[in-house]
């Protein structure tokens, strides 16, 4: 059953993914690190799905592999991007500035304050893309995953 093979890899996939957004929430990553981070969440997304394709019962076809794995993907995209945002609101709440901003954007958010539109608001309305869009990769990697591993292991 791809469900539950899915289903089952998507839990582990919270735990990993929950790790490493903890990771990059807290840890300051400028620069090249920022790219390196971005590859290593791709390759996260990519083992979630070949997990989901482990996980399948044997004579395991492509096609179940990858909806499997985009099942694994769709539900540790999902809970991570959230517990990120959680994150991120918590740290704006705090006083925080936005990870990534550079000084003329942060100056940009300032000046929408100014004239009187809140920036948490501004931040959270552009974050409901930014969610549907990792829940999307997520389980389009995953299921790329898992369709490459039931192709080169049938059995």
């Amino acid at each position: 059953m791809a469900g539950k093979a899915g289903l089952k890899a998507g839990l582990i996939g919270i735990a990993v993914l929950l790790v490493w957004t903890v990771i990059g929430r807290f840890v300051p990553m400028t620069g090249v690190l920022t790219w390196v981070s971005l590859a290593v969440s791709l390759l996260l997304y990519a083992g979630i799905g070949v997990l989901a394709g482990l996980f399948l019962a044997p004579r395991r076809t492509p096609g179940k592999g990858a909806g499997a794995g985009a099942i694994a993907g769709l539900i540790s995209g999902a809970v991570a991007g959230v517990v990120g945002l959680v994150i991120l609101y918590i740290q704006m709440a705090g006083g925080g500035s936005l990870p990534g901003l550079s000084p003329e954007q942060a100056q940009q958010l300032e000046q929408l304050a100014e004239q009187g539109m809140d920036a948490k608001t501004v931040v959270a309305l552009s974050s409901i893309p930014s969610l549907i869009c990792v829940m999307g990769i997520g389980a389009g990697l995953a299921a790329i995953g898992g369709a490459i591993l039931a192709a080169v292991k049938p059995d």
